[in-house]
């Protein structure tokens, strides 16, 4: 079974290195953190001149690799191979490739930490070298952070900086700037340099450090819907049109999708009496926001939710080119928005 990239980051920050690492995923930014530590940390600066080999995929076969890996450190206790880009070695998938780093792992050199960075791709968990790495490497598989999570991850990464945030300011990042963790973790480091002490962060602080108007954004869009305030609606998609490139319409239509198929789960008969605390688990939420789904239900039946729902897939299909007449974005979403409230 994959580790996963916070354990591993644990027990390098306590000194515990192992021969192998083979990191791979859709999600590169725990593969570049897993990597860069152990690229800035497992040897000293003073020797990292002769023991340090940084290596890329695209340059190395799997033997130039290994017998990097093979190699004795010079006048020290380790070295570090790190092959970055590792998903495009040319014999690895292919058997001869594979078979020479399966009899590597299964006796690799003690005095080298090999690390194999190898993002977008996984590899395939039936064939002999992925079970290999699992049983005698330290096989990590960096993941997409689900958006229903992306909240929790960034109030666990923000208090990992001593720091707090509010629920309103951490959904508003979130909802804003999606699941690109090096994005939202860039924007977030950009704005904590600002304090000099530990702050709770509002969406005030959003907007002065981060640009995101904290009127005029995808949580106050969603929030609108809810409240069918269509006035306050019609301000944020008419600043959205004004903004194109800050707020792009794809994830909007897929973040409005959510919302409403959020609202299909409170309609449910089975939902509607789950304590709020419940309620949220099962809607993927934080409870602070269940009372706004629950005003959301009562202001669409259950046939209009299921209507939206219709309408959210057609305004999909034209922001991908299908049938759209010639509309451009702002019209699309502003199309979408008044069949969703009317």
């Amino acid at each position: 079974m994959a580790n996963q990239p916070e354990t591993v980051l644990k027990d390098l920050k306590s000194g515990k290195y192992a021969p192998v690492y083979f990191l791979q995923g859709d999600e590169p930014y725990f593969i570049d953190l897993i990597t860069g530590y152990i690229e800035e940390h497992a040897i000293p600066e003073h020797e990292k001149g002769f023991n340090q080999i940084i290596m890329y995929g695209k340059e190395s076969n799997m033997n130039t690799v290994l017998t990097n890996a093979r190699r004795f450190p010079m006048m020290a206790d380790r070295q570090v191979v790190i092959v970055k880009e590792a998903q495009n070695i040319p014999d690895l998938g292919k058997e001869a490739g594979d078979n020479l780093l399966i009899n590597y792992i299964k006796n690799p050199l003690p005095s080298t930490i090999l690390v194999f960075s190898h993002k977008y791709k996984v590899l395939d968990g039936r064939k002999a070298l992925a079970k290999e790495l699992d049983k005698k490497a330290i096989l990590v598989k960096s993941a997409k952070v689900p958006e229903y999570k992306l909240s929790p991850w960034v109030d666990a990464y923000i208090k990992s900086k001593k720091f707090t945030i509010d629920p309103k300011a951490s959904q508003i990042i979130t909802e804003s700037i999606g699941n690109n963790l090096e994005v939202l973790t860039n924007e977030i480091d950009k704005m904590l340099i600002n304090f000099s002490e530990p702050t709770q962060i509002n969406s005030d602080h959003i907007q002065q450090y981060i640009g995101i108007n904290k009127d005029y954004n995808n949580f106050e869009l969603t929030k609108a819907l809810s409240y069918r305030d269509v006035l306050k609606a019609n301000r944020i998609i008419n600043y959205f049109s004004q903004n194109p490139k800050s707020n792009p319409l794809i994830p909007i239509i897929a973040l409005i999708y959510l919302h409403f198929s959020r609202l299909l789960l409170i309609h449910d008969p089975e939902n509607r009496n789950f304590p709020e605390r419940e309620l949220a688990t099962k809607l993927k939420v934080n409870p602070y926001f269940v009372k706004e789904y629950m005003i959301a239900s009562k202001n669409y039946s259950l046939g209009k939710v299921i209507e939206n729902i219709t309408y959210i897939k057609e305004a999909d299909l034209r922001s991908k080119g299908v049938g759209t007449t010639g509309m451009v974005e702002s019209e699309i979403l502003k199309e979408l928005i008044f069949k969703l409230m009317h």
